[in-house]
């Protein structure tokens, strides 16, 4: 029986940075779009969900999906990863890929990579990220992370704290101690028993930020995507070739600091 594979993409409008951030115009599409649209493009993927939430301010975010054609769920405001949950069930997902819709230049052949590897190391959990304290070597704004539907839903379970449930995936990788398996991959198994996978780039592109939380980030791809007419089928390989031959691209939103994991909407504590 073949795997079912579900990209699921987070979005809300209550963005506590750049509200609204999720529907602004990148290019002549709504962010939400280009990440819809990118992401669809991976061969491994069988159906694109957008999970948003059932506040009247995401109402305009059900309004583009439909307009979209994409079909999307609506859940609780800061138990992502319930939100994930239910999503992940009510489509059968064998496998589950989870995708910000603050990132508008996702690259499809690296969400596959990371199905494929953990299709083919039966791994509980692969990423091309992981935040402090681990490393990351690709640009942040391609983060994927791709899990088991078991894995996940022993996660939706278990997990108390408010920053797992937030963030939807740490109480599987949480404690992990990764070892090199080859240039690209490091792998090993994590405090609560999964096996946990990640990719790597043999060149180290961690610093360059290529999401949207703020005014900046999205004037760097507001000018990202002018440089391409405004499609969107563009791979991560030519917006590092772009930025690398226009250095001033990344001076736009150079000194934005980034998240941390443990970084949570206060919100979401009733604080």
């Amino acid at each position: 029986m073949q795997t079912r594979v579900v990209a699921i993409i987070q979005a809300r409008m209550s963005s506590s940075r750049l509200p609204g951030k999720v529907l602004l115009d990148i290019g002549g599409q709504p962010m939400l779009a280009r990440v819809v649209a990118r992401t669809s493009r991976a061969t491994t993927v069988n159906q694109v969900i957008v999970a948003t939430t059932t506040d009247a301010s995401d109402d305009p975010v059900a309004a583009c999906c439909d307009s979209i054609g994409v079909t999307y769920t609506r859940g609780s405001m800061h138990d992502v990863l319930d939100r994930y949950y239910q999503a992940a069930k009510q489509s059968k997902a064998d496998v589950v890929i989870r995708i910000t819709a603050d990132c508008p230049v996702i690259d499809p052949v690296l969400i596959d990579e990371c199905v494929n590897t953990l299709l083919d190391g039966s791994f509980d959990f692969t990423c091309n990220r992981l935040p402090p304290p681990f490393t990351r070597t690709y640009p942040i704004g391609l983060d994927t992370e791709v899990c088991t539907f078991t894995a996940l839903e022993k996660a939706w379970n278990e997990s108390t704290e408010t920053f797992h449930r937030e963030h939807v995936m740490p109480n599987l990788y949480e404690g992990v101690e990764l070892s090199v398996v080859s240039g690209q991959l490091s792998a090993g198994l994590s405090q609560r028993g999964f096996k946990i996978a990640q990719l790597h780039h043999d060149v180290d592109y961690g610093s360059y930020r290529w999401t949207v939380d703020t005014p900046e980030d999205l004037e760097f791809m507001h000018q990202v995507y002018a440089r391409f007419d405004g499609r969107d089928d563009f791979s991560w390989n030519e917006v590092l070739d772009l930025v690398h031959n226009e250095n001033d691209l990344m001076q736009i939103n150079a000194g934005i600091k980034h998240k941390t994991l443990k970084e949570i909407d206060e919100r979401a504590t009733g604080n």
